[in-house]
């Protein structure tokens, strides 16, 4: 398949301004595109991961990839079809979380071998821009009537949209037009959502200059239930190790659902066809073996944070798995741990059953000694049924914790 075939055979084509047209600009050698990131925290998500990735498969194709950090956009934000005004930010946060997002794009692209990435911020040029120069080179090219047809600010319309959120959609169609003077960049990518923002950038050009330009966008990932990609019950999944522990982050992808895990594969690896159909098969007959899940968290953790990284996670997923805590490193208690309920040890010692009660384990004493009783209560791994055990301080994995499994997979984390 050719780079375009093999986007739409991974699900990441939604929409192509001219698809013929893209196809045979693709066929006559390589072209220059670009994604934009906005800074709206510190860290990108797994999310913005579909897009990065999108650079990179280009970018293997032979085409020079640009990353854009929207340190001006940022300043100002996309109305997205959000039913608020955002909150603008403090230009010193905006320009802090730039450098971040691009410390963290460039990990994903290569800006150093014989066909590198460009990284900019559009901050660069957007921040000198005066009022009169913006109205004279961009206002004149874009009809009001188009901006207002626009998803997303028609849906903002009855609410209520600023001024400066309006006028987002110019801003990002400026930065198309200014990489195209500057890099001859002819393609511009993003999430389904960006779409009314691309499609004015490349009717800008054309109006501007006569230049043939294109956009392409990918569908927004969902789970299974349609909800929203990339959220748990603790929060985001980012791409920073310090908001998003490795182990977290590989336990979010070998969670992943059966109906969804092959399209993750699809999105987020680089495994070749073949595999990927293999994968499929086995997910369809075989389903409790999570084969796919478990290639999906190897591939991807392995992408973001590396194969020491990865290697980690799997052993604490493993310990976690078969009650082997003991084999723990302190510091992997701390990340295997980091999420589940702890309790601090007040004294040298504890009786267990009272324990259990403080710690949340169990409601009552009377609950307690039942649990220990009916062997549902496991101590650093091992079954535990004294009710009158005594838990020391010193006697606990690494001299400082003690960790509580109460059932299968309810754990408790005691310092």
């Amino acid at each position: 398949m050719n780079l375009l075939e093999d986007l739409e055979f991974r699900g990441l084509v939604y929409q192509v301004t001219d698809r013929e047209g893209l196809a045979g600009r693709l066929q006559n050698g390589p072209l220059t595109l670009y994604n934009g990131f906005d800074p709206t925290a510190d860290s990108l998500t797994i999310g913005n991961l579909v897009t990065i990735l999108l650079l990179r498969r280009f970018q293997l194709a032979g085409h020079r990839a640009i990353a854009l950090a929207g340190g001006g956009t940022g300043l100002i934000g996309d109305p997205g079809g959000k039913s608020e005004e955002r909150q603008l930010n403090a230009a010193e946060t905006v320009e802090a979380w730039t450098e971040k997002i691009k410390g963290e794009l460039a990990r994903f692209l290569d800006f150093a071998g014989p066909n590198p990435a460009l990284l900019v911020n559009n901050f660069e040029w957007l921040g000198p821009l005066k009022a009169i120069e913006l109205l004279r080179e961009v206002g004149k090219h874009v009809p009001v009537p188009y901006m207002l047809a626009k998803e997303s600010v028609a849906s903002r319309l009855e609410a209520g949209i600023s001024f400066a959120e309006f006028s987002y959609m110019i801003l990002q169609a400026y930065d198309f037009l200014r990489l195209n003077q500057l890099h001859g960049c002819e393609l511009q990518t993003g999430g389904s959502d960006q779409w009314g923002n691309i499609t004015a950038g490349v009717d800008l050009i054309r109006r501007a200059s006569g230049s043939k330009v294109y956009g392409l966008t990918c569908p927004l990932v969902t789970k299974a239930d349609g909800g929203k990609f990339g959220k748990t019950e603790s929060g985001t999944v980012w791409l920073d190790p310090a908001k998003t522990t490795p182990y977290q982050f590989y336990q979010f992808w070998i969670n992943a659902e059966d109906q969804k895990v092959v399209d993750y594969l699809k999105v987020f690896t680089f495994l070749g066809r073949e595999e990927l159909l293999e994968l499929a098969e086995v997910t369809r007959a075989q389903p409790e073996k999570r084969q796919a899940q478990r290639r999906l968290a190897e591939e991807v953790t392995n992408l973001v944070h590396g194969s020491a990284a990865t290697r980690r996670a799997e052993k604490i997923s493993r310990a976690l798995f078969y009650g082997e805590v003991g084999a723990l490193a302190a510091d992997e208690i701390e990340e295997g741990f980091g999420d589940v309920p702890s309790h601090a040890l007040a004294g040298e010692e504890a009786v267990l059953v009272d324990l259990l009660v403080e710690a949340g384990v169990c409601s009552s004493k009377r609950q307690a000694r039942e649990d220990l009783g009916r062997g549902a209560i496991y101590l650093n791994g091992e079954r535990c049924t004294e009710a009158d055990k005594v838990l020391r301080r010193a006697e606990g994995l690494h001299g400082k914790y003690h960790i509580i499994r109460r059932g299968k997979n309810k754990y408790y984390l005691i310092r």
